[in-house]
């Protein structure tokens, strides 16, 4: 019972280990990125001005300017835009030191694994990082210019959008990180099905239960309660889902044949 309790403690003292270095990492990174905030909001403000332009020649898609007035930004608390400064190097912070935090969570899961299987952490932390910025890129060249375009059109011909930069922020930033971490699916049942947790059976069989679990996960990740937000993040959700059956079928091998079976099909 005491190696019980001491082990119990072991793995909280480890997990208060890796979660304070993923902070000082972060804070490292915000004061890294502060200064550049202006340039950062220049930056996370073109979904709000552009429009994705489908055309049957190349280039296929492209980005041009939003027609129609543009839509302005306005703090309406004396302490708004300062925060928003803050929120902006805490964000842009955060994705400078990913890959720190990527490998402190890979430190804190690392001993449920086998010794030959703790080789893979800089291919855990390389590819988790890549996906996860292949789901920002997404978000910010794809979904973000839609929703937006959506959202400020449809049915406000009467009305004028006056939107803070408080809630533009927490808009933005919400669906990045959310399809940031969505795009980390297929790596997540990856590593569940090596551990041996999942199964690409159980997962294939299961699929009417993810679909259901995607929808309630977007509905809960999307900053707007609105159907058509939350089917922007489902539907790639659940395309990575497919993925991750896939990436699950590719790395858990086949068990080996047994001498006996062996010397049956002889």
């Amino acid at each position: 019972m005491s190696d019980e309790k001491m082990s119990f403690f072991s793995h909280l003292e480890e997990l208060r280990k890796r979660i304070l270095i993923s902070l000082a990492a972060i804070g490292i990174g915000f004061i890294a990125t502060f200064n550049y905030s202006e340039t950062i909001l220049r930056v996370l403000k073109r979904p709000l001005t552009t429009d994705l332009v489908f055309s049957r020649t190349y280039p296929f898609l492209r980005s041009a300017p939003r027609p129609g007035p543009p839509v302005d930004l306005f703090f309406l608390a004396p302490a708004e835009a300062f925060w928003m400064h803050m929120k902006i190097a805490i964000f842009a912070g955060l994705l400078l030191v990913l890959p720190i935090v990527l490998y402190q969570i890979w430190k804190f899961i690392a001993p449920g694994l086998l010794t030959h299987e703790k080789r893979y952490a800089l291919l855990f932390v390389v590819l988790s990082t890549v996906f996860f910025f292949c789901g920002l890129l997404f978000c910010f060249y794809f979904v973000l210019p839609f929703a937006l375009n959506f959202l400020l059109t449809y049915k406000t011909e009467n009305l004028k959008p006056m939107i803070s930069i408080g809630n533009y922020m927490d808009f933005t930033t919400k669906f990045l990180l959310g399809f940031g971490l969505v795009f980390e699916l297929p790596m997540g049942i990856g590593v569940a099905a090596k551990m041996g947790l999942v199964t690409p059976q159980f997962l294939a069989r299961n699929r009417k239960y993810a679909i259901l679990a995607v929808f309630t996960i977007a509905a809960i990740l999307t900053p707007t309660p609105d159907f058509f937000n939350q089917t922007l993040m489902a539907v790639p959700m659940y395309l990575l889902y497919e993925v991750g059956i896939l990436a699950a079928r590719i790395l858990v091998r086949k068990p080996a044949v047994t001498s006996q079976e062996a010397t049956e099909g002889v």
